[in-house]
């Protein structure tokens, strides 16, 4: 819940910087005369709603690598490694992408992959994931992050988010449209939007920034059955994929940093904090996985 949480806050804290910035630079914000221009608005809120998601997607992977403390296999130092860029090599070839970056950090039980282009993306493991997992489990973890990539998943969800990010801004700003001019009925000599303006899009970019992250984590989800399945393609089998999961519902993944925490390992949780989550239960996906295999 913690990360969720966390997850949800950060998107919020960068929609209402940007947006608190521009409205104090004069703009975004209704004129003089008390009109709302939908044109400028509109583009006020794209510029917020996509300007944050787009570039954390293009610094993406440098971003990764340094606050994970990751190393790129250049030159194979060992036989695991070897492995490691062969199989994601192989699975790359399969579901037709270049081949990505192939990356080891030191930490828990983890992987993610990350980057703006399909072929030239980064595919991370941990040391931890490593040690805990058969061969057979790590490629099936493999060849869910290479789906990942494959599927455009990193784009797909920049999209999402700027999308709902930008609908955020511009229906609250609408709501505090109306509001001011309720609390300002009648006041000819006025210039400018009041304090019932600024308040009222405060608090509905909080609330509005809150359910647009249920449709984000909504598709987060979807994109995990999807990859969970892509894996099972490349492999042949949904078995190795089984395992995988089944072995890590056992264990305590490693923490990401916050930017990455929605494309590395998790397990979803029940209740009302599942409408939040970036990732099904595993047990969810285990089912949906034996019942492609039926």
């Amino acid at each position: 819940m913690k990360r969720i949480v966390l997850f949800i806050a950060t998107n919020l804290a960068v929609m209402l910087v940007l947006s608190i910035v521009l409205s104090l630079l004069g703009i975004g914000r209704p004129g003089s005369g008390g009109e709302l221009q939908l044109g400028s608005l509109l583009a006020f809120s794209l510029v917020v709603g996509f300007t944050g998601a787009i570039f954390s997607l293009l610094i993406s992977k440098p971003m990764a690598k340094w606050s994970t403390g990751a190393r790129v296999i250049d030159n194979p130092s060992n036989s695991t490694e070897l492995w490691l860029v062969n199989t994601v090599r192989a699975l790359s070839e399969r579901a037709g992408i270049g081949m990505p970056e192939v990356a080891v950090y030191a930490g828990e039980p983890n992987a993610f992959a990350t980057g703006a282009f399909k072929n030239s993306a980064l595919v991370a493991v941990s040391t931890g994931l490593l040690e805990s997992m058969n061969r057979d489990e790590v490629e099936a973890v493999l060849g869910h992050e290479v789906a990942h990539i494959a599927n455009g998943d990193m784009v797909t969800m920049t999209l999402i988010q700027g999308v709902t990010n930008t609908f955020v801004v511009f229906l609250a700003r609408i709501v505090g449209f109306f509001v001011d001019n309720m609390l300002n009925k009648g006041n000819d000599e006025r210039r400018g939007p009041g304090i019932g303006y600024m308040v009222t899009v405060f608090v509905c970019e909080i609330v509005f920034g809150l359910l647009a992250s249920l449709i984000v984590a909504w598709f987060s989800r979807q994109r995990e059955f999807r990859a969970d399945a892509g894996s099972a393609k490349l492999l042949g089998s949904t078995i190795p994929m089984q395992h995988a999961l089944a072995r890590l519902n056992g264990v305590e993944p490693g923490t990401l940093p916050q930017s990455f925490a929605a494309s590395g390992i998790s397990g979803g949780r029940g209740g009302w904090g599942a409408l939040f989550s970036t990732h099904p239960p595993f047990e969810e996906r285990i089912a949906a996985l034996r019942s492609v295999q039926s």
